[in-house]
């Protein structure tokens, strides 16, 4: 028996997906979508490509492909759910691609990456964040994004479960696996 979860979406959300879903109001809700979810949809492609450049370039292929399949939205989730699951994914198929076309591993990408943050411009931490980012860079991608998720954004599981399409079991899994991988990081590391 397939049976749906009911998903509890506000008036406000139904009302905007009503407004996207509709060609004549498309352009302005859409719009406004994209002023209310731009700097967390940002920050959650940031905390992967570590690289602004590469974080705009992704966020307006995130807003491309909202923009090109919102009629196809079930409503299965919240609209932030399915939006964070898409700028998940584009982000994932972006890393592979650049490790393919640039780099013989995903070690020397992620070192690439990390010498890269210590020039960019937008980035305002210091080499204790730099260092930190070294350590969850090289983490699994989920485990990654798990813990980033969880630490930086402060997610339920619940919530990181609909966005990865995941057990809670499984992502409470590799939370602990990323944190303690990178307390063991830091302790055999004692020049932080």
């Amino acid at each position: 028996m397939n049976r749906k979860k009911s998903v509890l979406i506000s008036a406000q959300e139904k009302e905007l997906l009503q407004r996207l879903k509709n060609s004549k109001s498309k352009d302005n809700a859409f719009r406004e979508l994209v002023n209310q979810s731009k700097k967390n949809l940002y920050f959650q492609i940031r905390r992967l490509l570590l690289n602004h450049e590469d974080t705009n370039d992704v966020l307006q292929n995130v807003y491309l492909k909202i923009y090109r399949s919102i009629q196809k939205f079930k409503e299965e989730s919240k609209l932030s759910t399915w939006m964070y699951r898409i700028a998940y994914n584009e982000s994932i198929n972006y890393l592979k691609s650049k490790e393919k076309k640039y780099f013989f591993s995903s070690e020397i990408m992620y070192n690439t990456m990390i010498n890269n943050l210590r020039q960019d411009p937008y980035f305002d931490g210091d080499e204790l964040d730099i260092k930190l980012q070294s350590i969850i860079s090289k983490l699994p991608p989920k485990q990654k994004l798990v813990f980033q998720m969880k630490y930086y954004q402060n997610k339920k599981f619940k919530e990181i479960s609909q966005i990865l399409g995941t057990s809670e079991g499984a992502l409470k899994a590799s939370y602990h696996l990323a944190k303690n991988k990178i307390k063991k990081q830091i302790s055999e590391n004692q020049t932080f």
